[in-house]
């Protein structure tokens, strides 16, 4: 089962919390954020309102309270008090109610999906009506006192508006990460995306340059029309408090849009690092609705292809041995072979056929995957391969095909340490090990549309047949004197020579060899 990755902010922030905590601390979470960053947004408003209409846009004072009084004093405060209040409790309470799927955690619907993904373009709405309301409202009464000043009132309101609005997009964007990571969690039902990284771009460009120069170019208007309204000191002020707004707001604004782009970036570099360390049990949380969800959504794909694929290679390679699978990954496997010099024990377990009758089938498997795994276990301590299962017998090879330096010495070795291990822990059960080496030839044999890597010459034969014979020798361990002589001397000084025999299917003679120390004959 994929788990979430082991990021510290999943989600992109830290504010935003975990990907596995509960609906009910979710829902708070995303409640207390909206709200906080919707009456943020609008305080930014106000202050540019404010900032514009004082000092930056020439034009009649608004402030004056001879003639403005009862709009600056009533009107105003009424308007924004009840903005503030609606905005937040109207935007808060439609983002909750809109993921009532969530805090139910149940699996939303497709509508219930769009309707997720698009609510921070739904909470940019509600701003816009407020604003525009508040913009038609105000200009309108000034209008009627002064004018003159409806452009000023209407530009200054539109500026501020337009940047609440943004602001509103970007930020509850954020807050309903933790949402939209559930929805995507199904999919994404959209067809077309309300606001892609070119979309986020844009806006921060109007709102960092677009808005201040535009409103730089609405005084240098104003100056060509009403030259008696502004002079040198009205442009100096108003050019140093946009330039001031462009330097401060544009700046916030660049690094919201930068941080909504980097942070699901992040989040795949931090997980294709994961992988590239070996975990490949990874999941990105998707919370992203612009092609960097997709971004994020494809790493997810790619990690699920790439577990398929390593779990293919990891049964493969118990199958027919890492090696082998190492080595058909790595280049085109073919038909035919080449010529090894080789070591190879097989192993038969002594009274198999006594054991399969008196035993239920389960307990008999149980014993087989008892004995296999010490065979298995020194096979691949020492060097070796297992080529194949043979029922209740194995075939281990040494030196095909991977070449180690030693395969006669370690084809030995293993088998002595295997009929050790076997009588200390599976003592129910006794084998027969045939040890030879030689030369062989080792590759693919079978058809084109299924074959398999084996070893085919003389020493297999012969392992097989020392096998047999070793059935009913002290200890149940024998080996050709061709391998002892083939072996280091550290591994030859642990062998003792004995009788020259012919094996059956021969027509040399092999001169036996067995371990120094003896062991107990085995049951028969």
């Amino acid at each position: 089962m994929p788990q979430p990755s082991k990021s510290a902010a999943p989600l992109g922030s830290r504010l935003l919390g975990d990907t596995s905590e509960s609906p009910q601390r979710r829902r708070v979470r995303v409640q207390i954020l909206l709200t906080i960053f919707l009456i943020a947004a609008n305080l930014i408003g106000a202050v540019i309102v404010g900032a514009l209409v004082s000092v930056v846009v020439p034009g009649p004072d608004v402030l004056d309270p001879a003639k403005y009084w009862w709009v600056n004093y009533i009107v105003v405060p009424t308007y924004v008090t009840l903005a503030f209040i609606v905005g937040a409790l109207w935007g808060t309470t439609r983002a909750i109610r809109a993921l009532r799927w969530a805090i139910d955690d149940r699996t939303p619907t497709p509508r219930e999906q769009i309707n997720t993904l698009s609510m921070p373009w739904q909470l940019t709405r509600i701003q816009i009506v407020l604003w525009a309301v508040g913009l038609v409202l105000i200009t309108t009464i000034d209008g009627i006192i002064e004018p003159q000043s409806i452009p000023k009132v209407a530009f200054t309101i539109g500026a501020g508006g337009t940047v609440v609005c943004a602001f509103s997009y970007l930020l509850s964007e954020f807050a309903l990460r933790p949402a939209a990571a559930r929805a995507l969690e199904v999919g994404d039902p959209r067809r077309s995306r309300i606001a892609g990284v070119m979309g986020r771009s844009i806006l921060s460009w109007i709102l960092g340059t677009g808005v201040p120069v535009a409103g730089l170019m609405i005084i240098a208007i104003f100056s060509f029309i009403r030259p008696f309204h502004t002079n040198t000191e009205t442009m100096a002020v108003a050019i140093l408090a946009l330039g001031s707004v462009t330097l401060v707001f544009g700046f916030f604004l660049t690094v919201l849009g930068g941080f909504a782009t980097t942070a699901p970036i992040n989040n795949v570099r931090s997980a294709m690092a994961e992988v590239e360390g070996g975990n490949m049990d990874i999941h990105l949380a998707v919370y992203d609705g612009t092609e960097l969800g997709e971004l994020q959504s494809g790493f997810n794909r790619m990690a699920d292809k790439v577990r398929e694929r390593e779990k293919i290679r990891d049964l493969f390679g118990r199958h027919v041995g890492q090696e082998v699978a190492e080595a058909a990954l790595s280049k085109n496997p073919e038909l035919g072979g080449e010529e090894r010099d080789i070591a190879v024990f097989f192993i038969d377990l002594v009274g198999s056929t006594e054991m399969a009758s008196s035993r239920p089938p389960t307990e008999v498997v149980a014993l087989l995957n008892r004995f296999f795994a010490v065979v298995v276990d020194e096979v691949d301590e020492h060097g070796g391969f297992i080529n194949k299962f043979e029922g209740d017998a194995a075939l281990a090879i040494f030196g095909a095909p991977a070449e180690i330096e030693d395969p006669c010495g370690s084809a030995l070795a293993a088998a002595r340490k295997i009929s050790s291990r076997l009588r200390a822990e599976v003592p129910e059960c006794s084998a027969a090990v045939g040890v030879a080496s030689g030369r062989a030839v080792a590759g693919n044999v079978g058809a084109k549309s299924r074959f398999e890597y084996t070893v085919i010459g003389d020493p297999v034969n012969e392992a097989a047949r020392l096998s047999d014979l070793a059935k009913k020798a002290p200890g149940a361990i024998l080996a050709s004197k061709v391998t002892v002589d083939g072996a280091t001397s550290t591994e030859a000084r642990r062998w003792q020579l004995g009788d020259s025999v012919t094996l059956r299917g021969r027509s040399a003679t092999t001169i036996l060899a067995s371990p120094t120390t003896s062991s107990p004959s085995p049951q028969r």
